[in-house]
């Protein structure tokens, strides 16, 4: 009788190499995943039709590149994504992981190496499901605190004005997880884990120079309005009310 792995973790790879994708689905399916295959952004949004996990996306493909594919995904859809290229430019890992990618893997790679970041990913993706209060999975999305409106379906935040600010897709994920789990002291590691995990500090620096980032644009600058507090020896503590719609 054949094993069912119906609800073992989905993985498509995306690749116009048939070596590599063969080695990765064969090496995948043989820790317990399910796999499939995609060679260009057609393909792969076929395969998206399916419910998709996690995707290994390589930068270097015929037509759209895997950067603006990751882009499209990344502006529709909550799906982990893990680039893996040849490709040793400095930027274009920035590039990825500021668009919303999980983490970046150069080629040539070990094998178990992309088990133990595919793994990672995975649990912090879970996990940044599992922590959220049950009252912020609505349909419509909307995060409101002290007069701020966060829409995590359009990913934009909005003045009590309602002017719309700029923030990078870090800055975004970091006051998601911040309005939704406001009176809470957060631990950096946690902070980390629930954004882009450890993977970001490559480029960030430290979750300090992020949250003085957004700090510096949902503060007032006479320092009245403390919306995240440090907690000296924890991290940080979210002070806005937050109503979830």
């Amino acid at each position: 009788m054949a094993e069912d792995n119906s609800t073992a973790p989905h993985l498509l790879v995306v690749d116009d190499d048939p070596r590599i994708r063969s080695m990765l689905k064969r090496y995948f399916e043989g820790e317990g995943f399910r796999v499939s295959e995609a060679e260009n952004g057609t393909q792969l949004r076929q395969q998206l039709r399916d419910k998709i996990d996690l995707i290994l996306l390589d930068i270097g493909l015929p037509g759209e590149d895997g950067l603006t594919l990751a882009r499209e995904i990344r502006a529709s859809r909550q799906i982990a994504i893990i680039i893996v290229s040849g490709r040793a430019d400095d930027v274009d890992r920035i590039v990825g992981l500021e668009i919303g990618a999980d983490d970046y893997i150069a080629k040539p790679f070990n094998l178990r190496e992309v088990l133990a970041r595919v793994r990672s990913v995975l649990r912090r993706t879970q996990a940044s499901v599992a922590v959220r209060p049950a009252q912020t999975l609505n349909a419509a999305g909307i995060t409101r605190f002290d007069g701020w409106t966060l829409d995590h379906n359009r990913r934009e935040l909005r003045t009590p004005a309602g002017k719309t600010i700029t923030l990078t897709t870090g800055e975004f994920d970091l006051l998601a997880v911040f309005a939704k789990n406001p009176g809470r002291a957060l631990t950096r590691d946690f902070l980390m884990d629930q954004t882009r995990g450890r993977s970001w500090e490559v480029f960030d620096r430290s979750i300090d120079a992020q949250v003085t980032r957004l700090r510096r644009k949902i503060e007032a600058d006479d320092g009245d309005s403390a919306l995240i507090k440090s907690i000296r020896g924890v991290g940080y503590l979210f002070t806005g009310r937050a109503e979830h719609l």
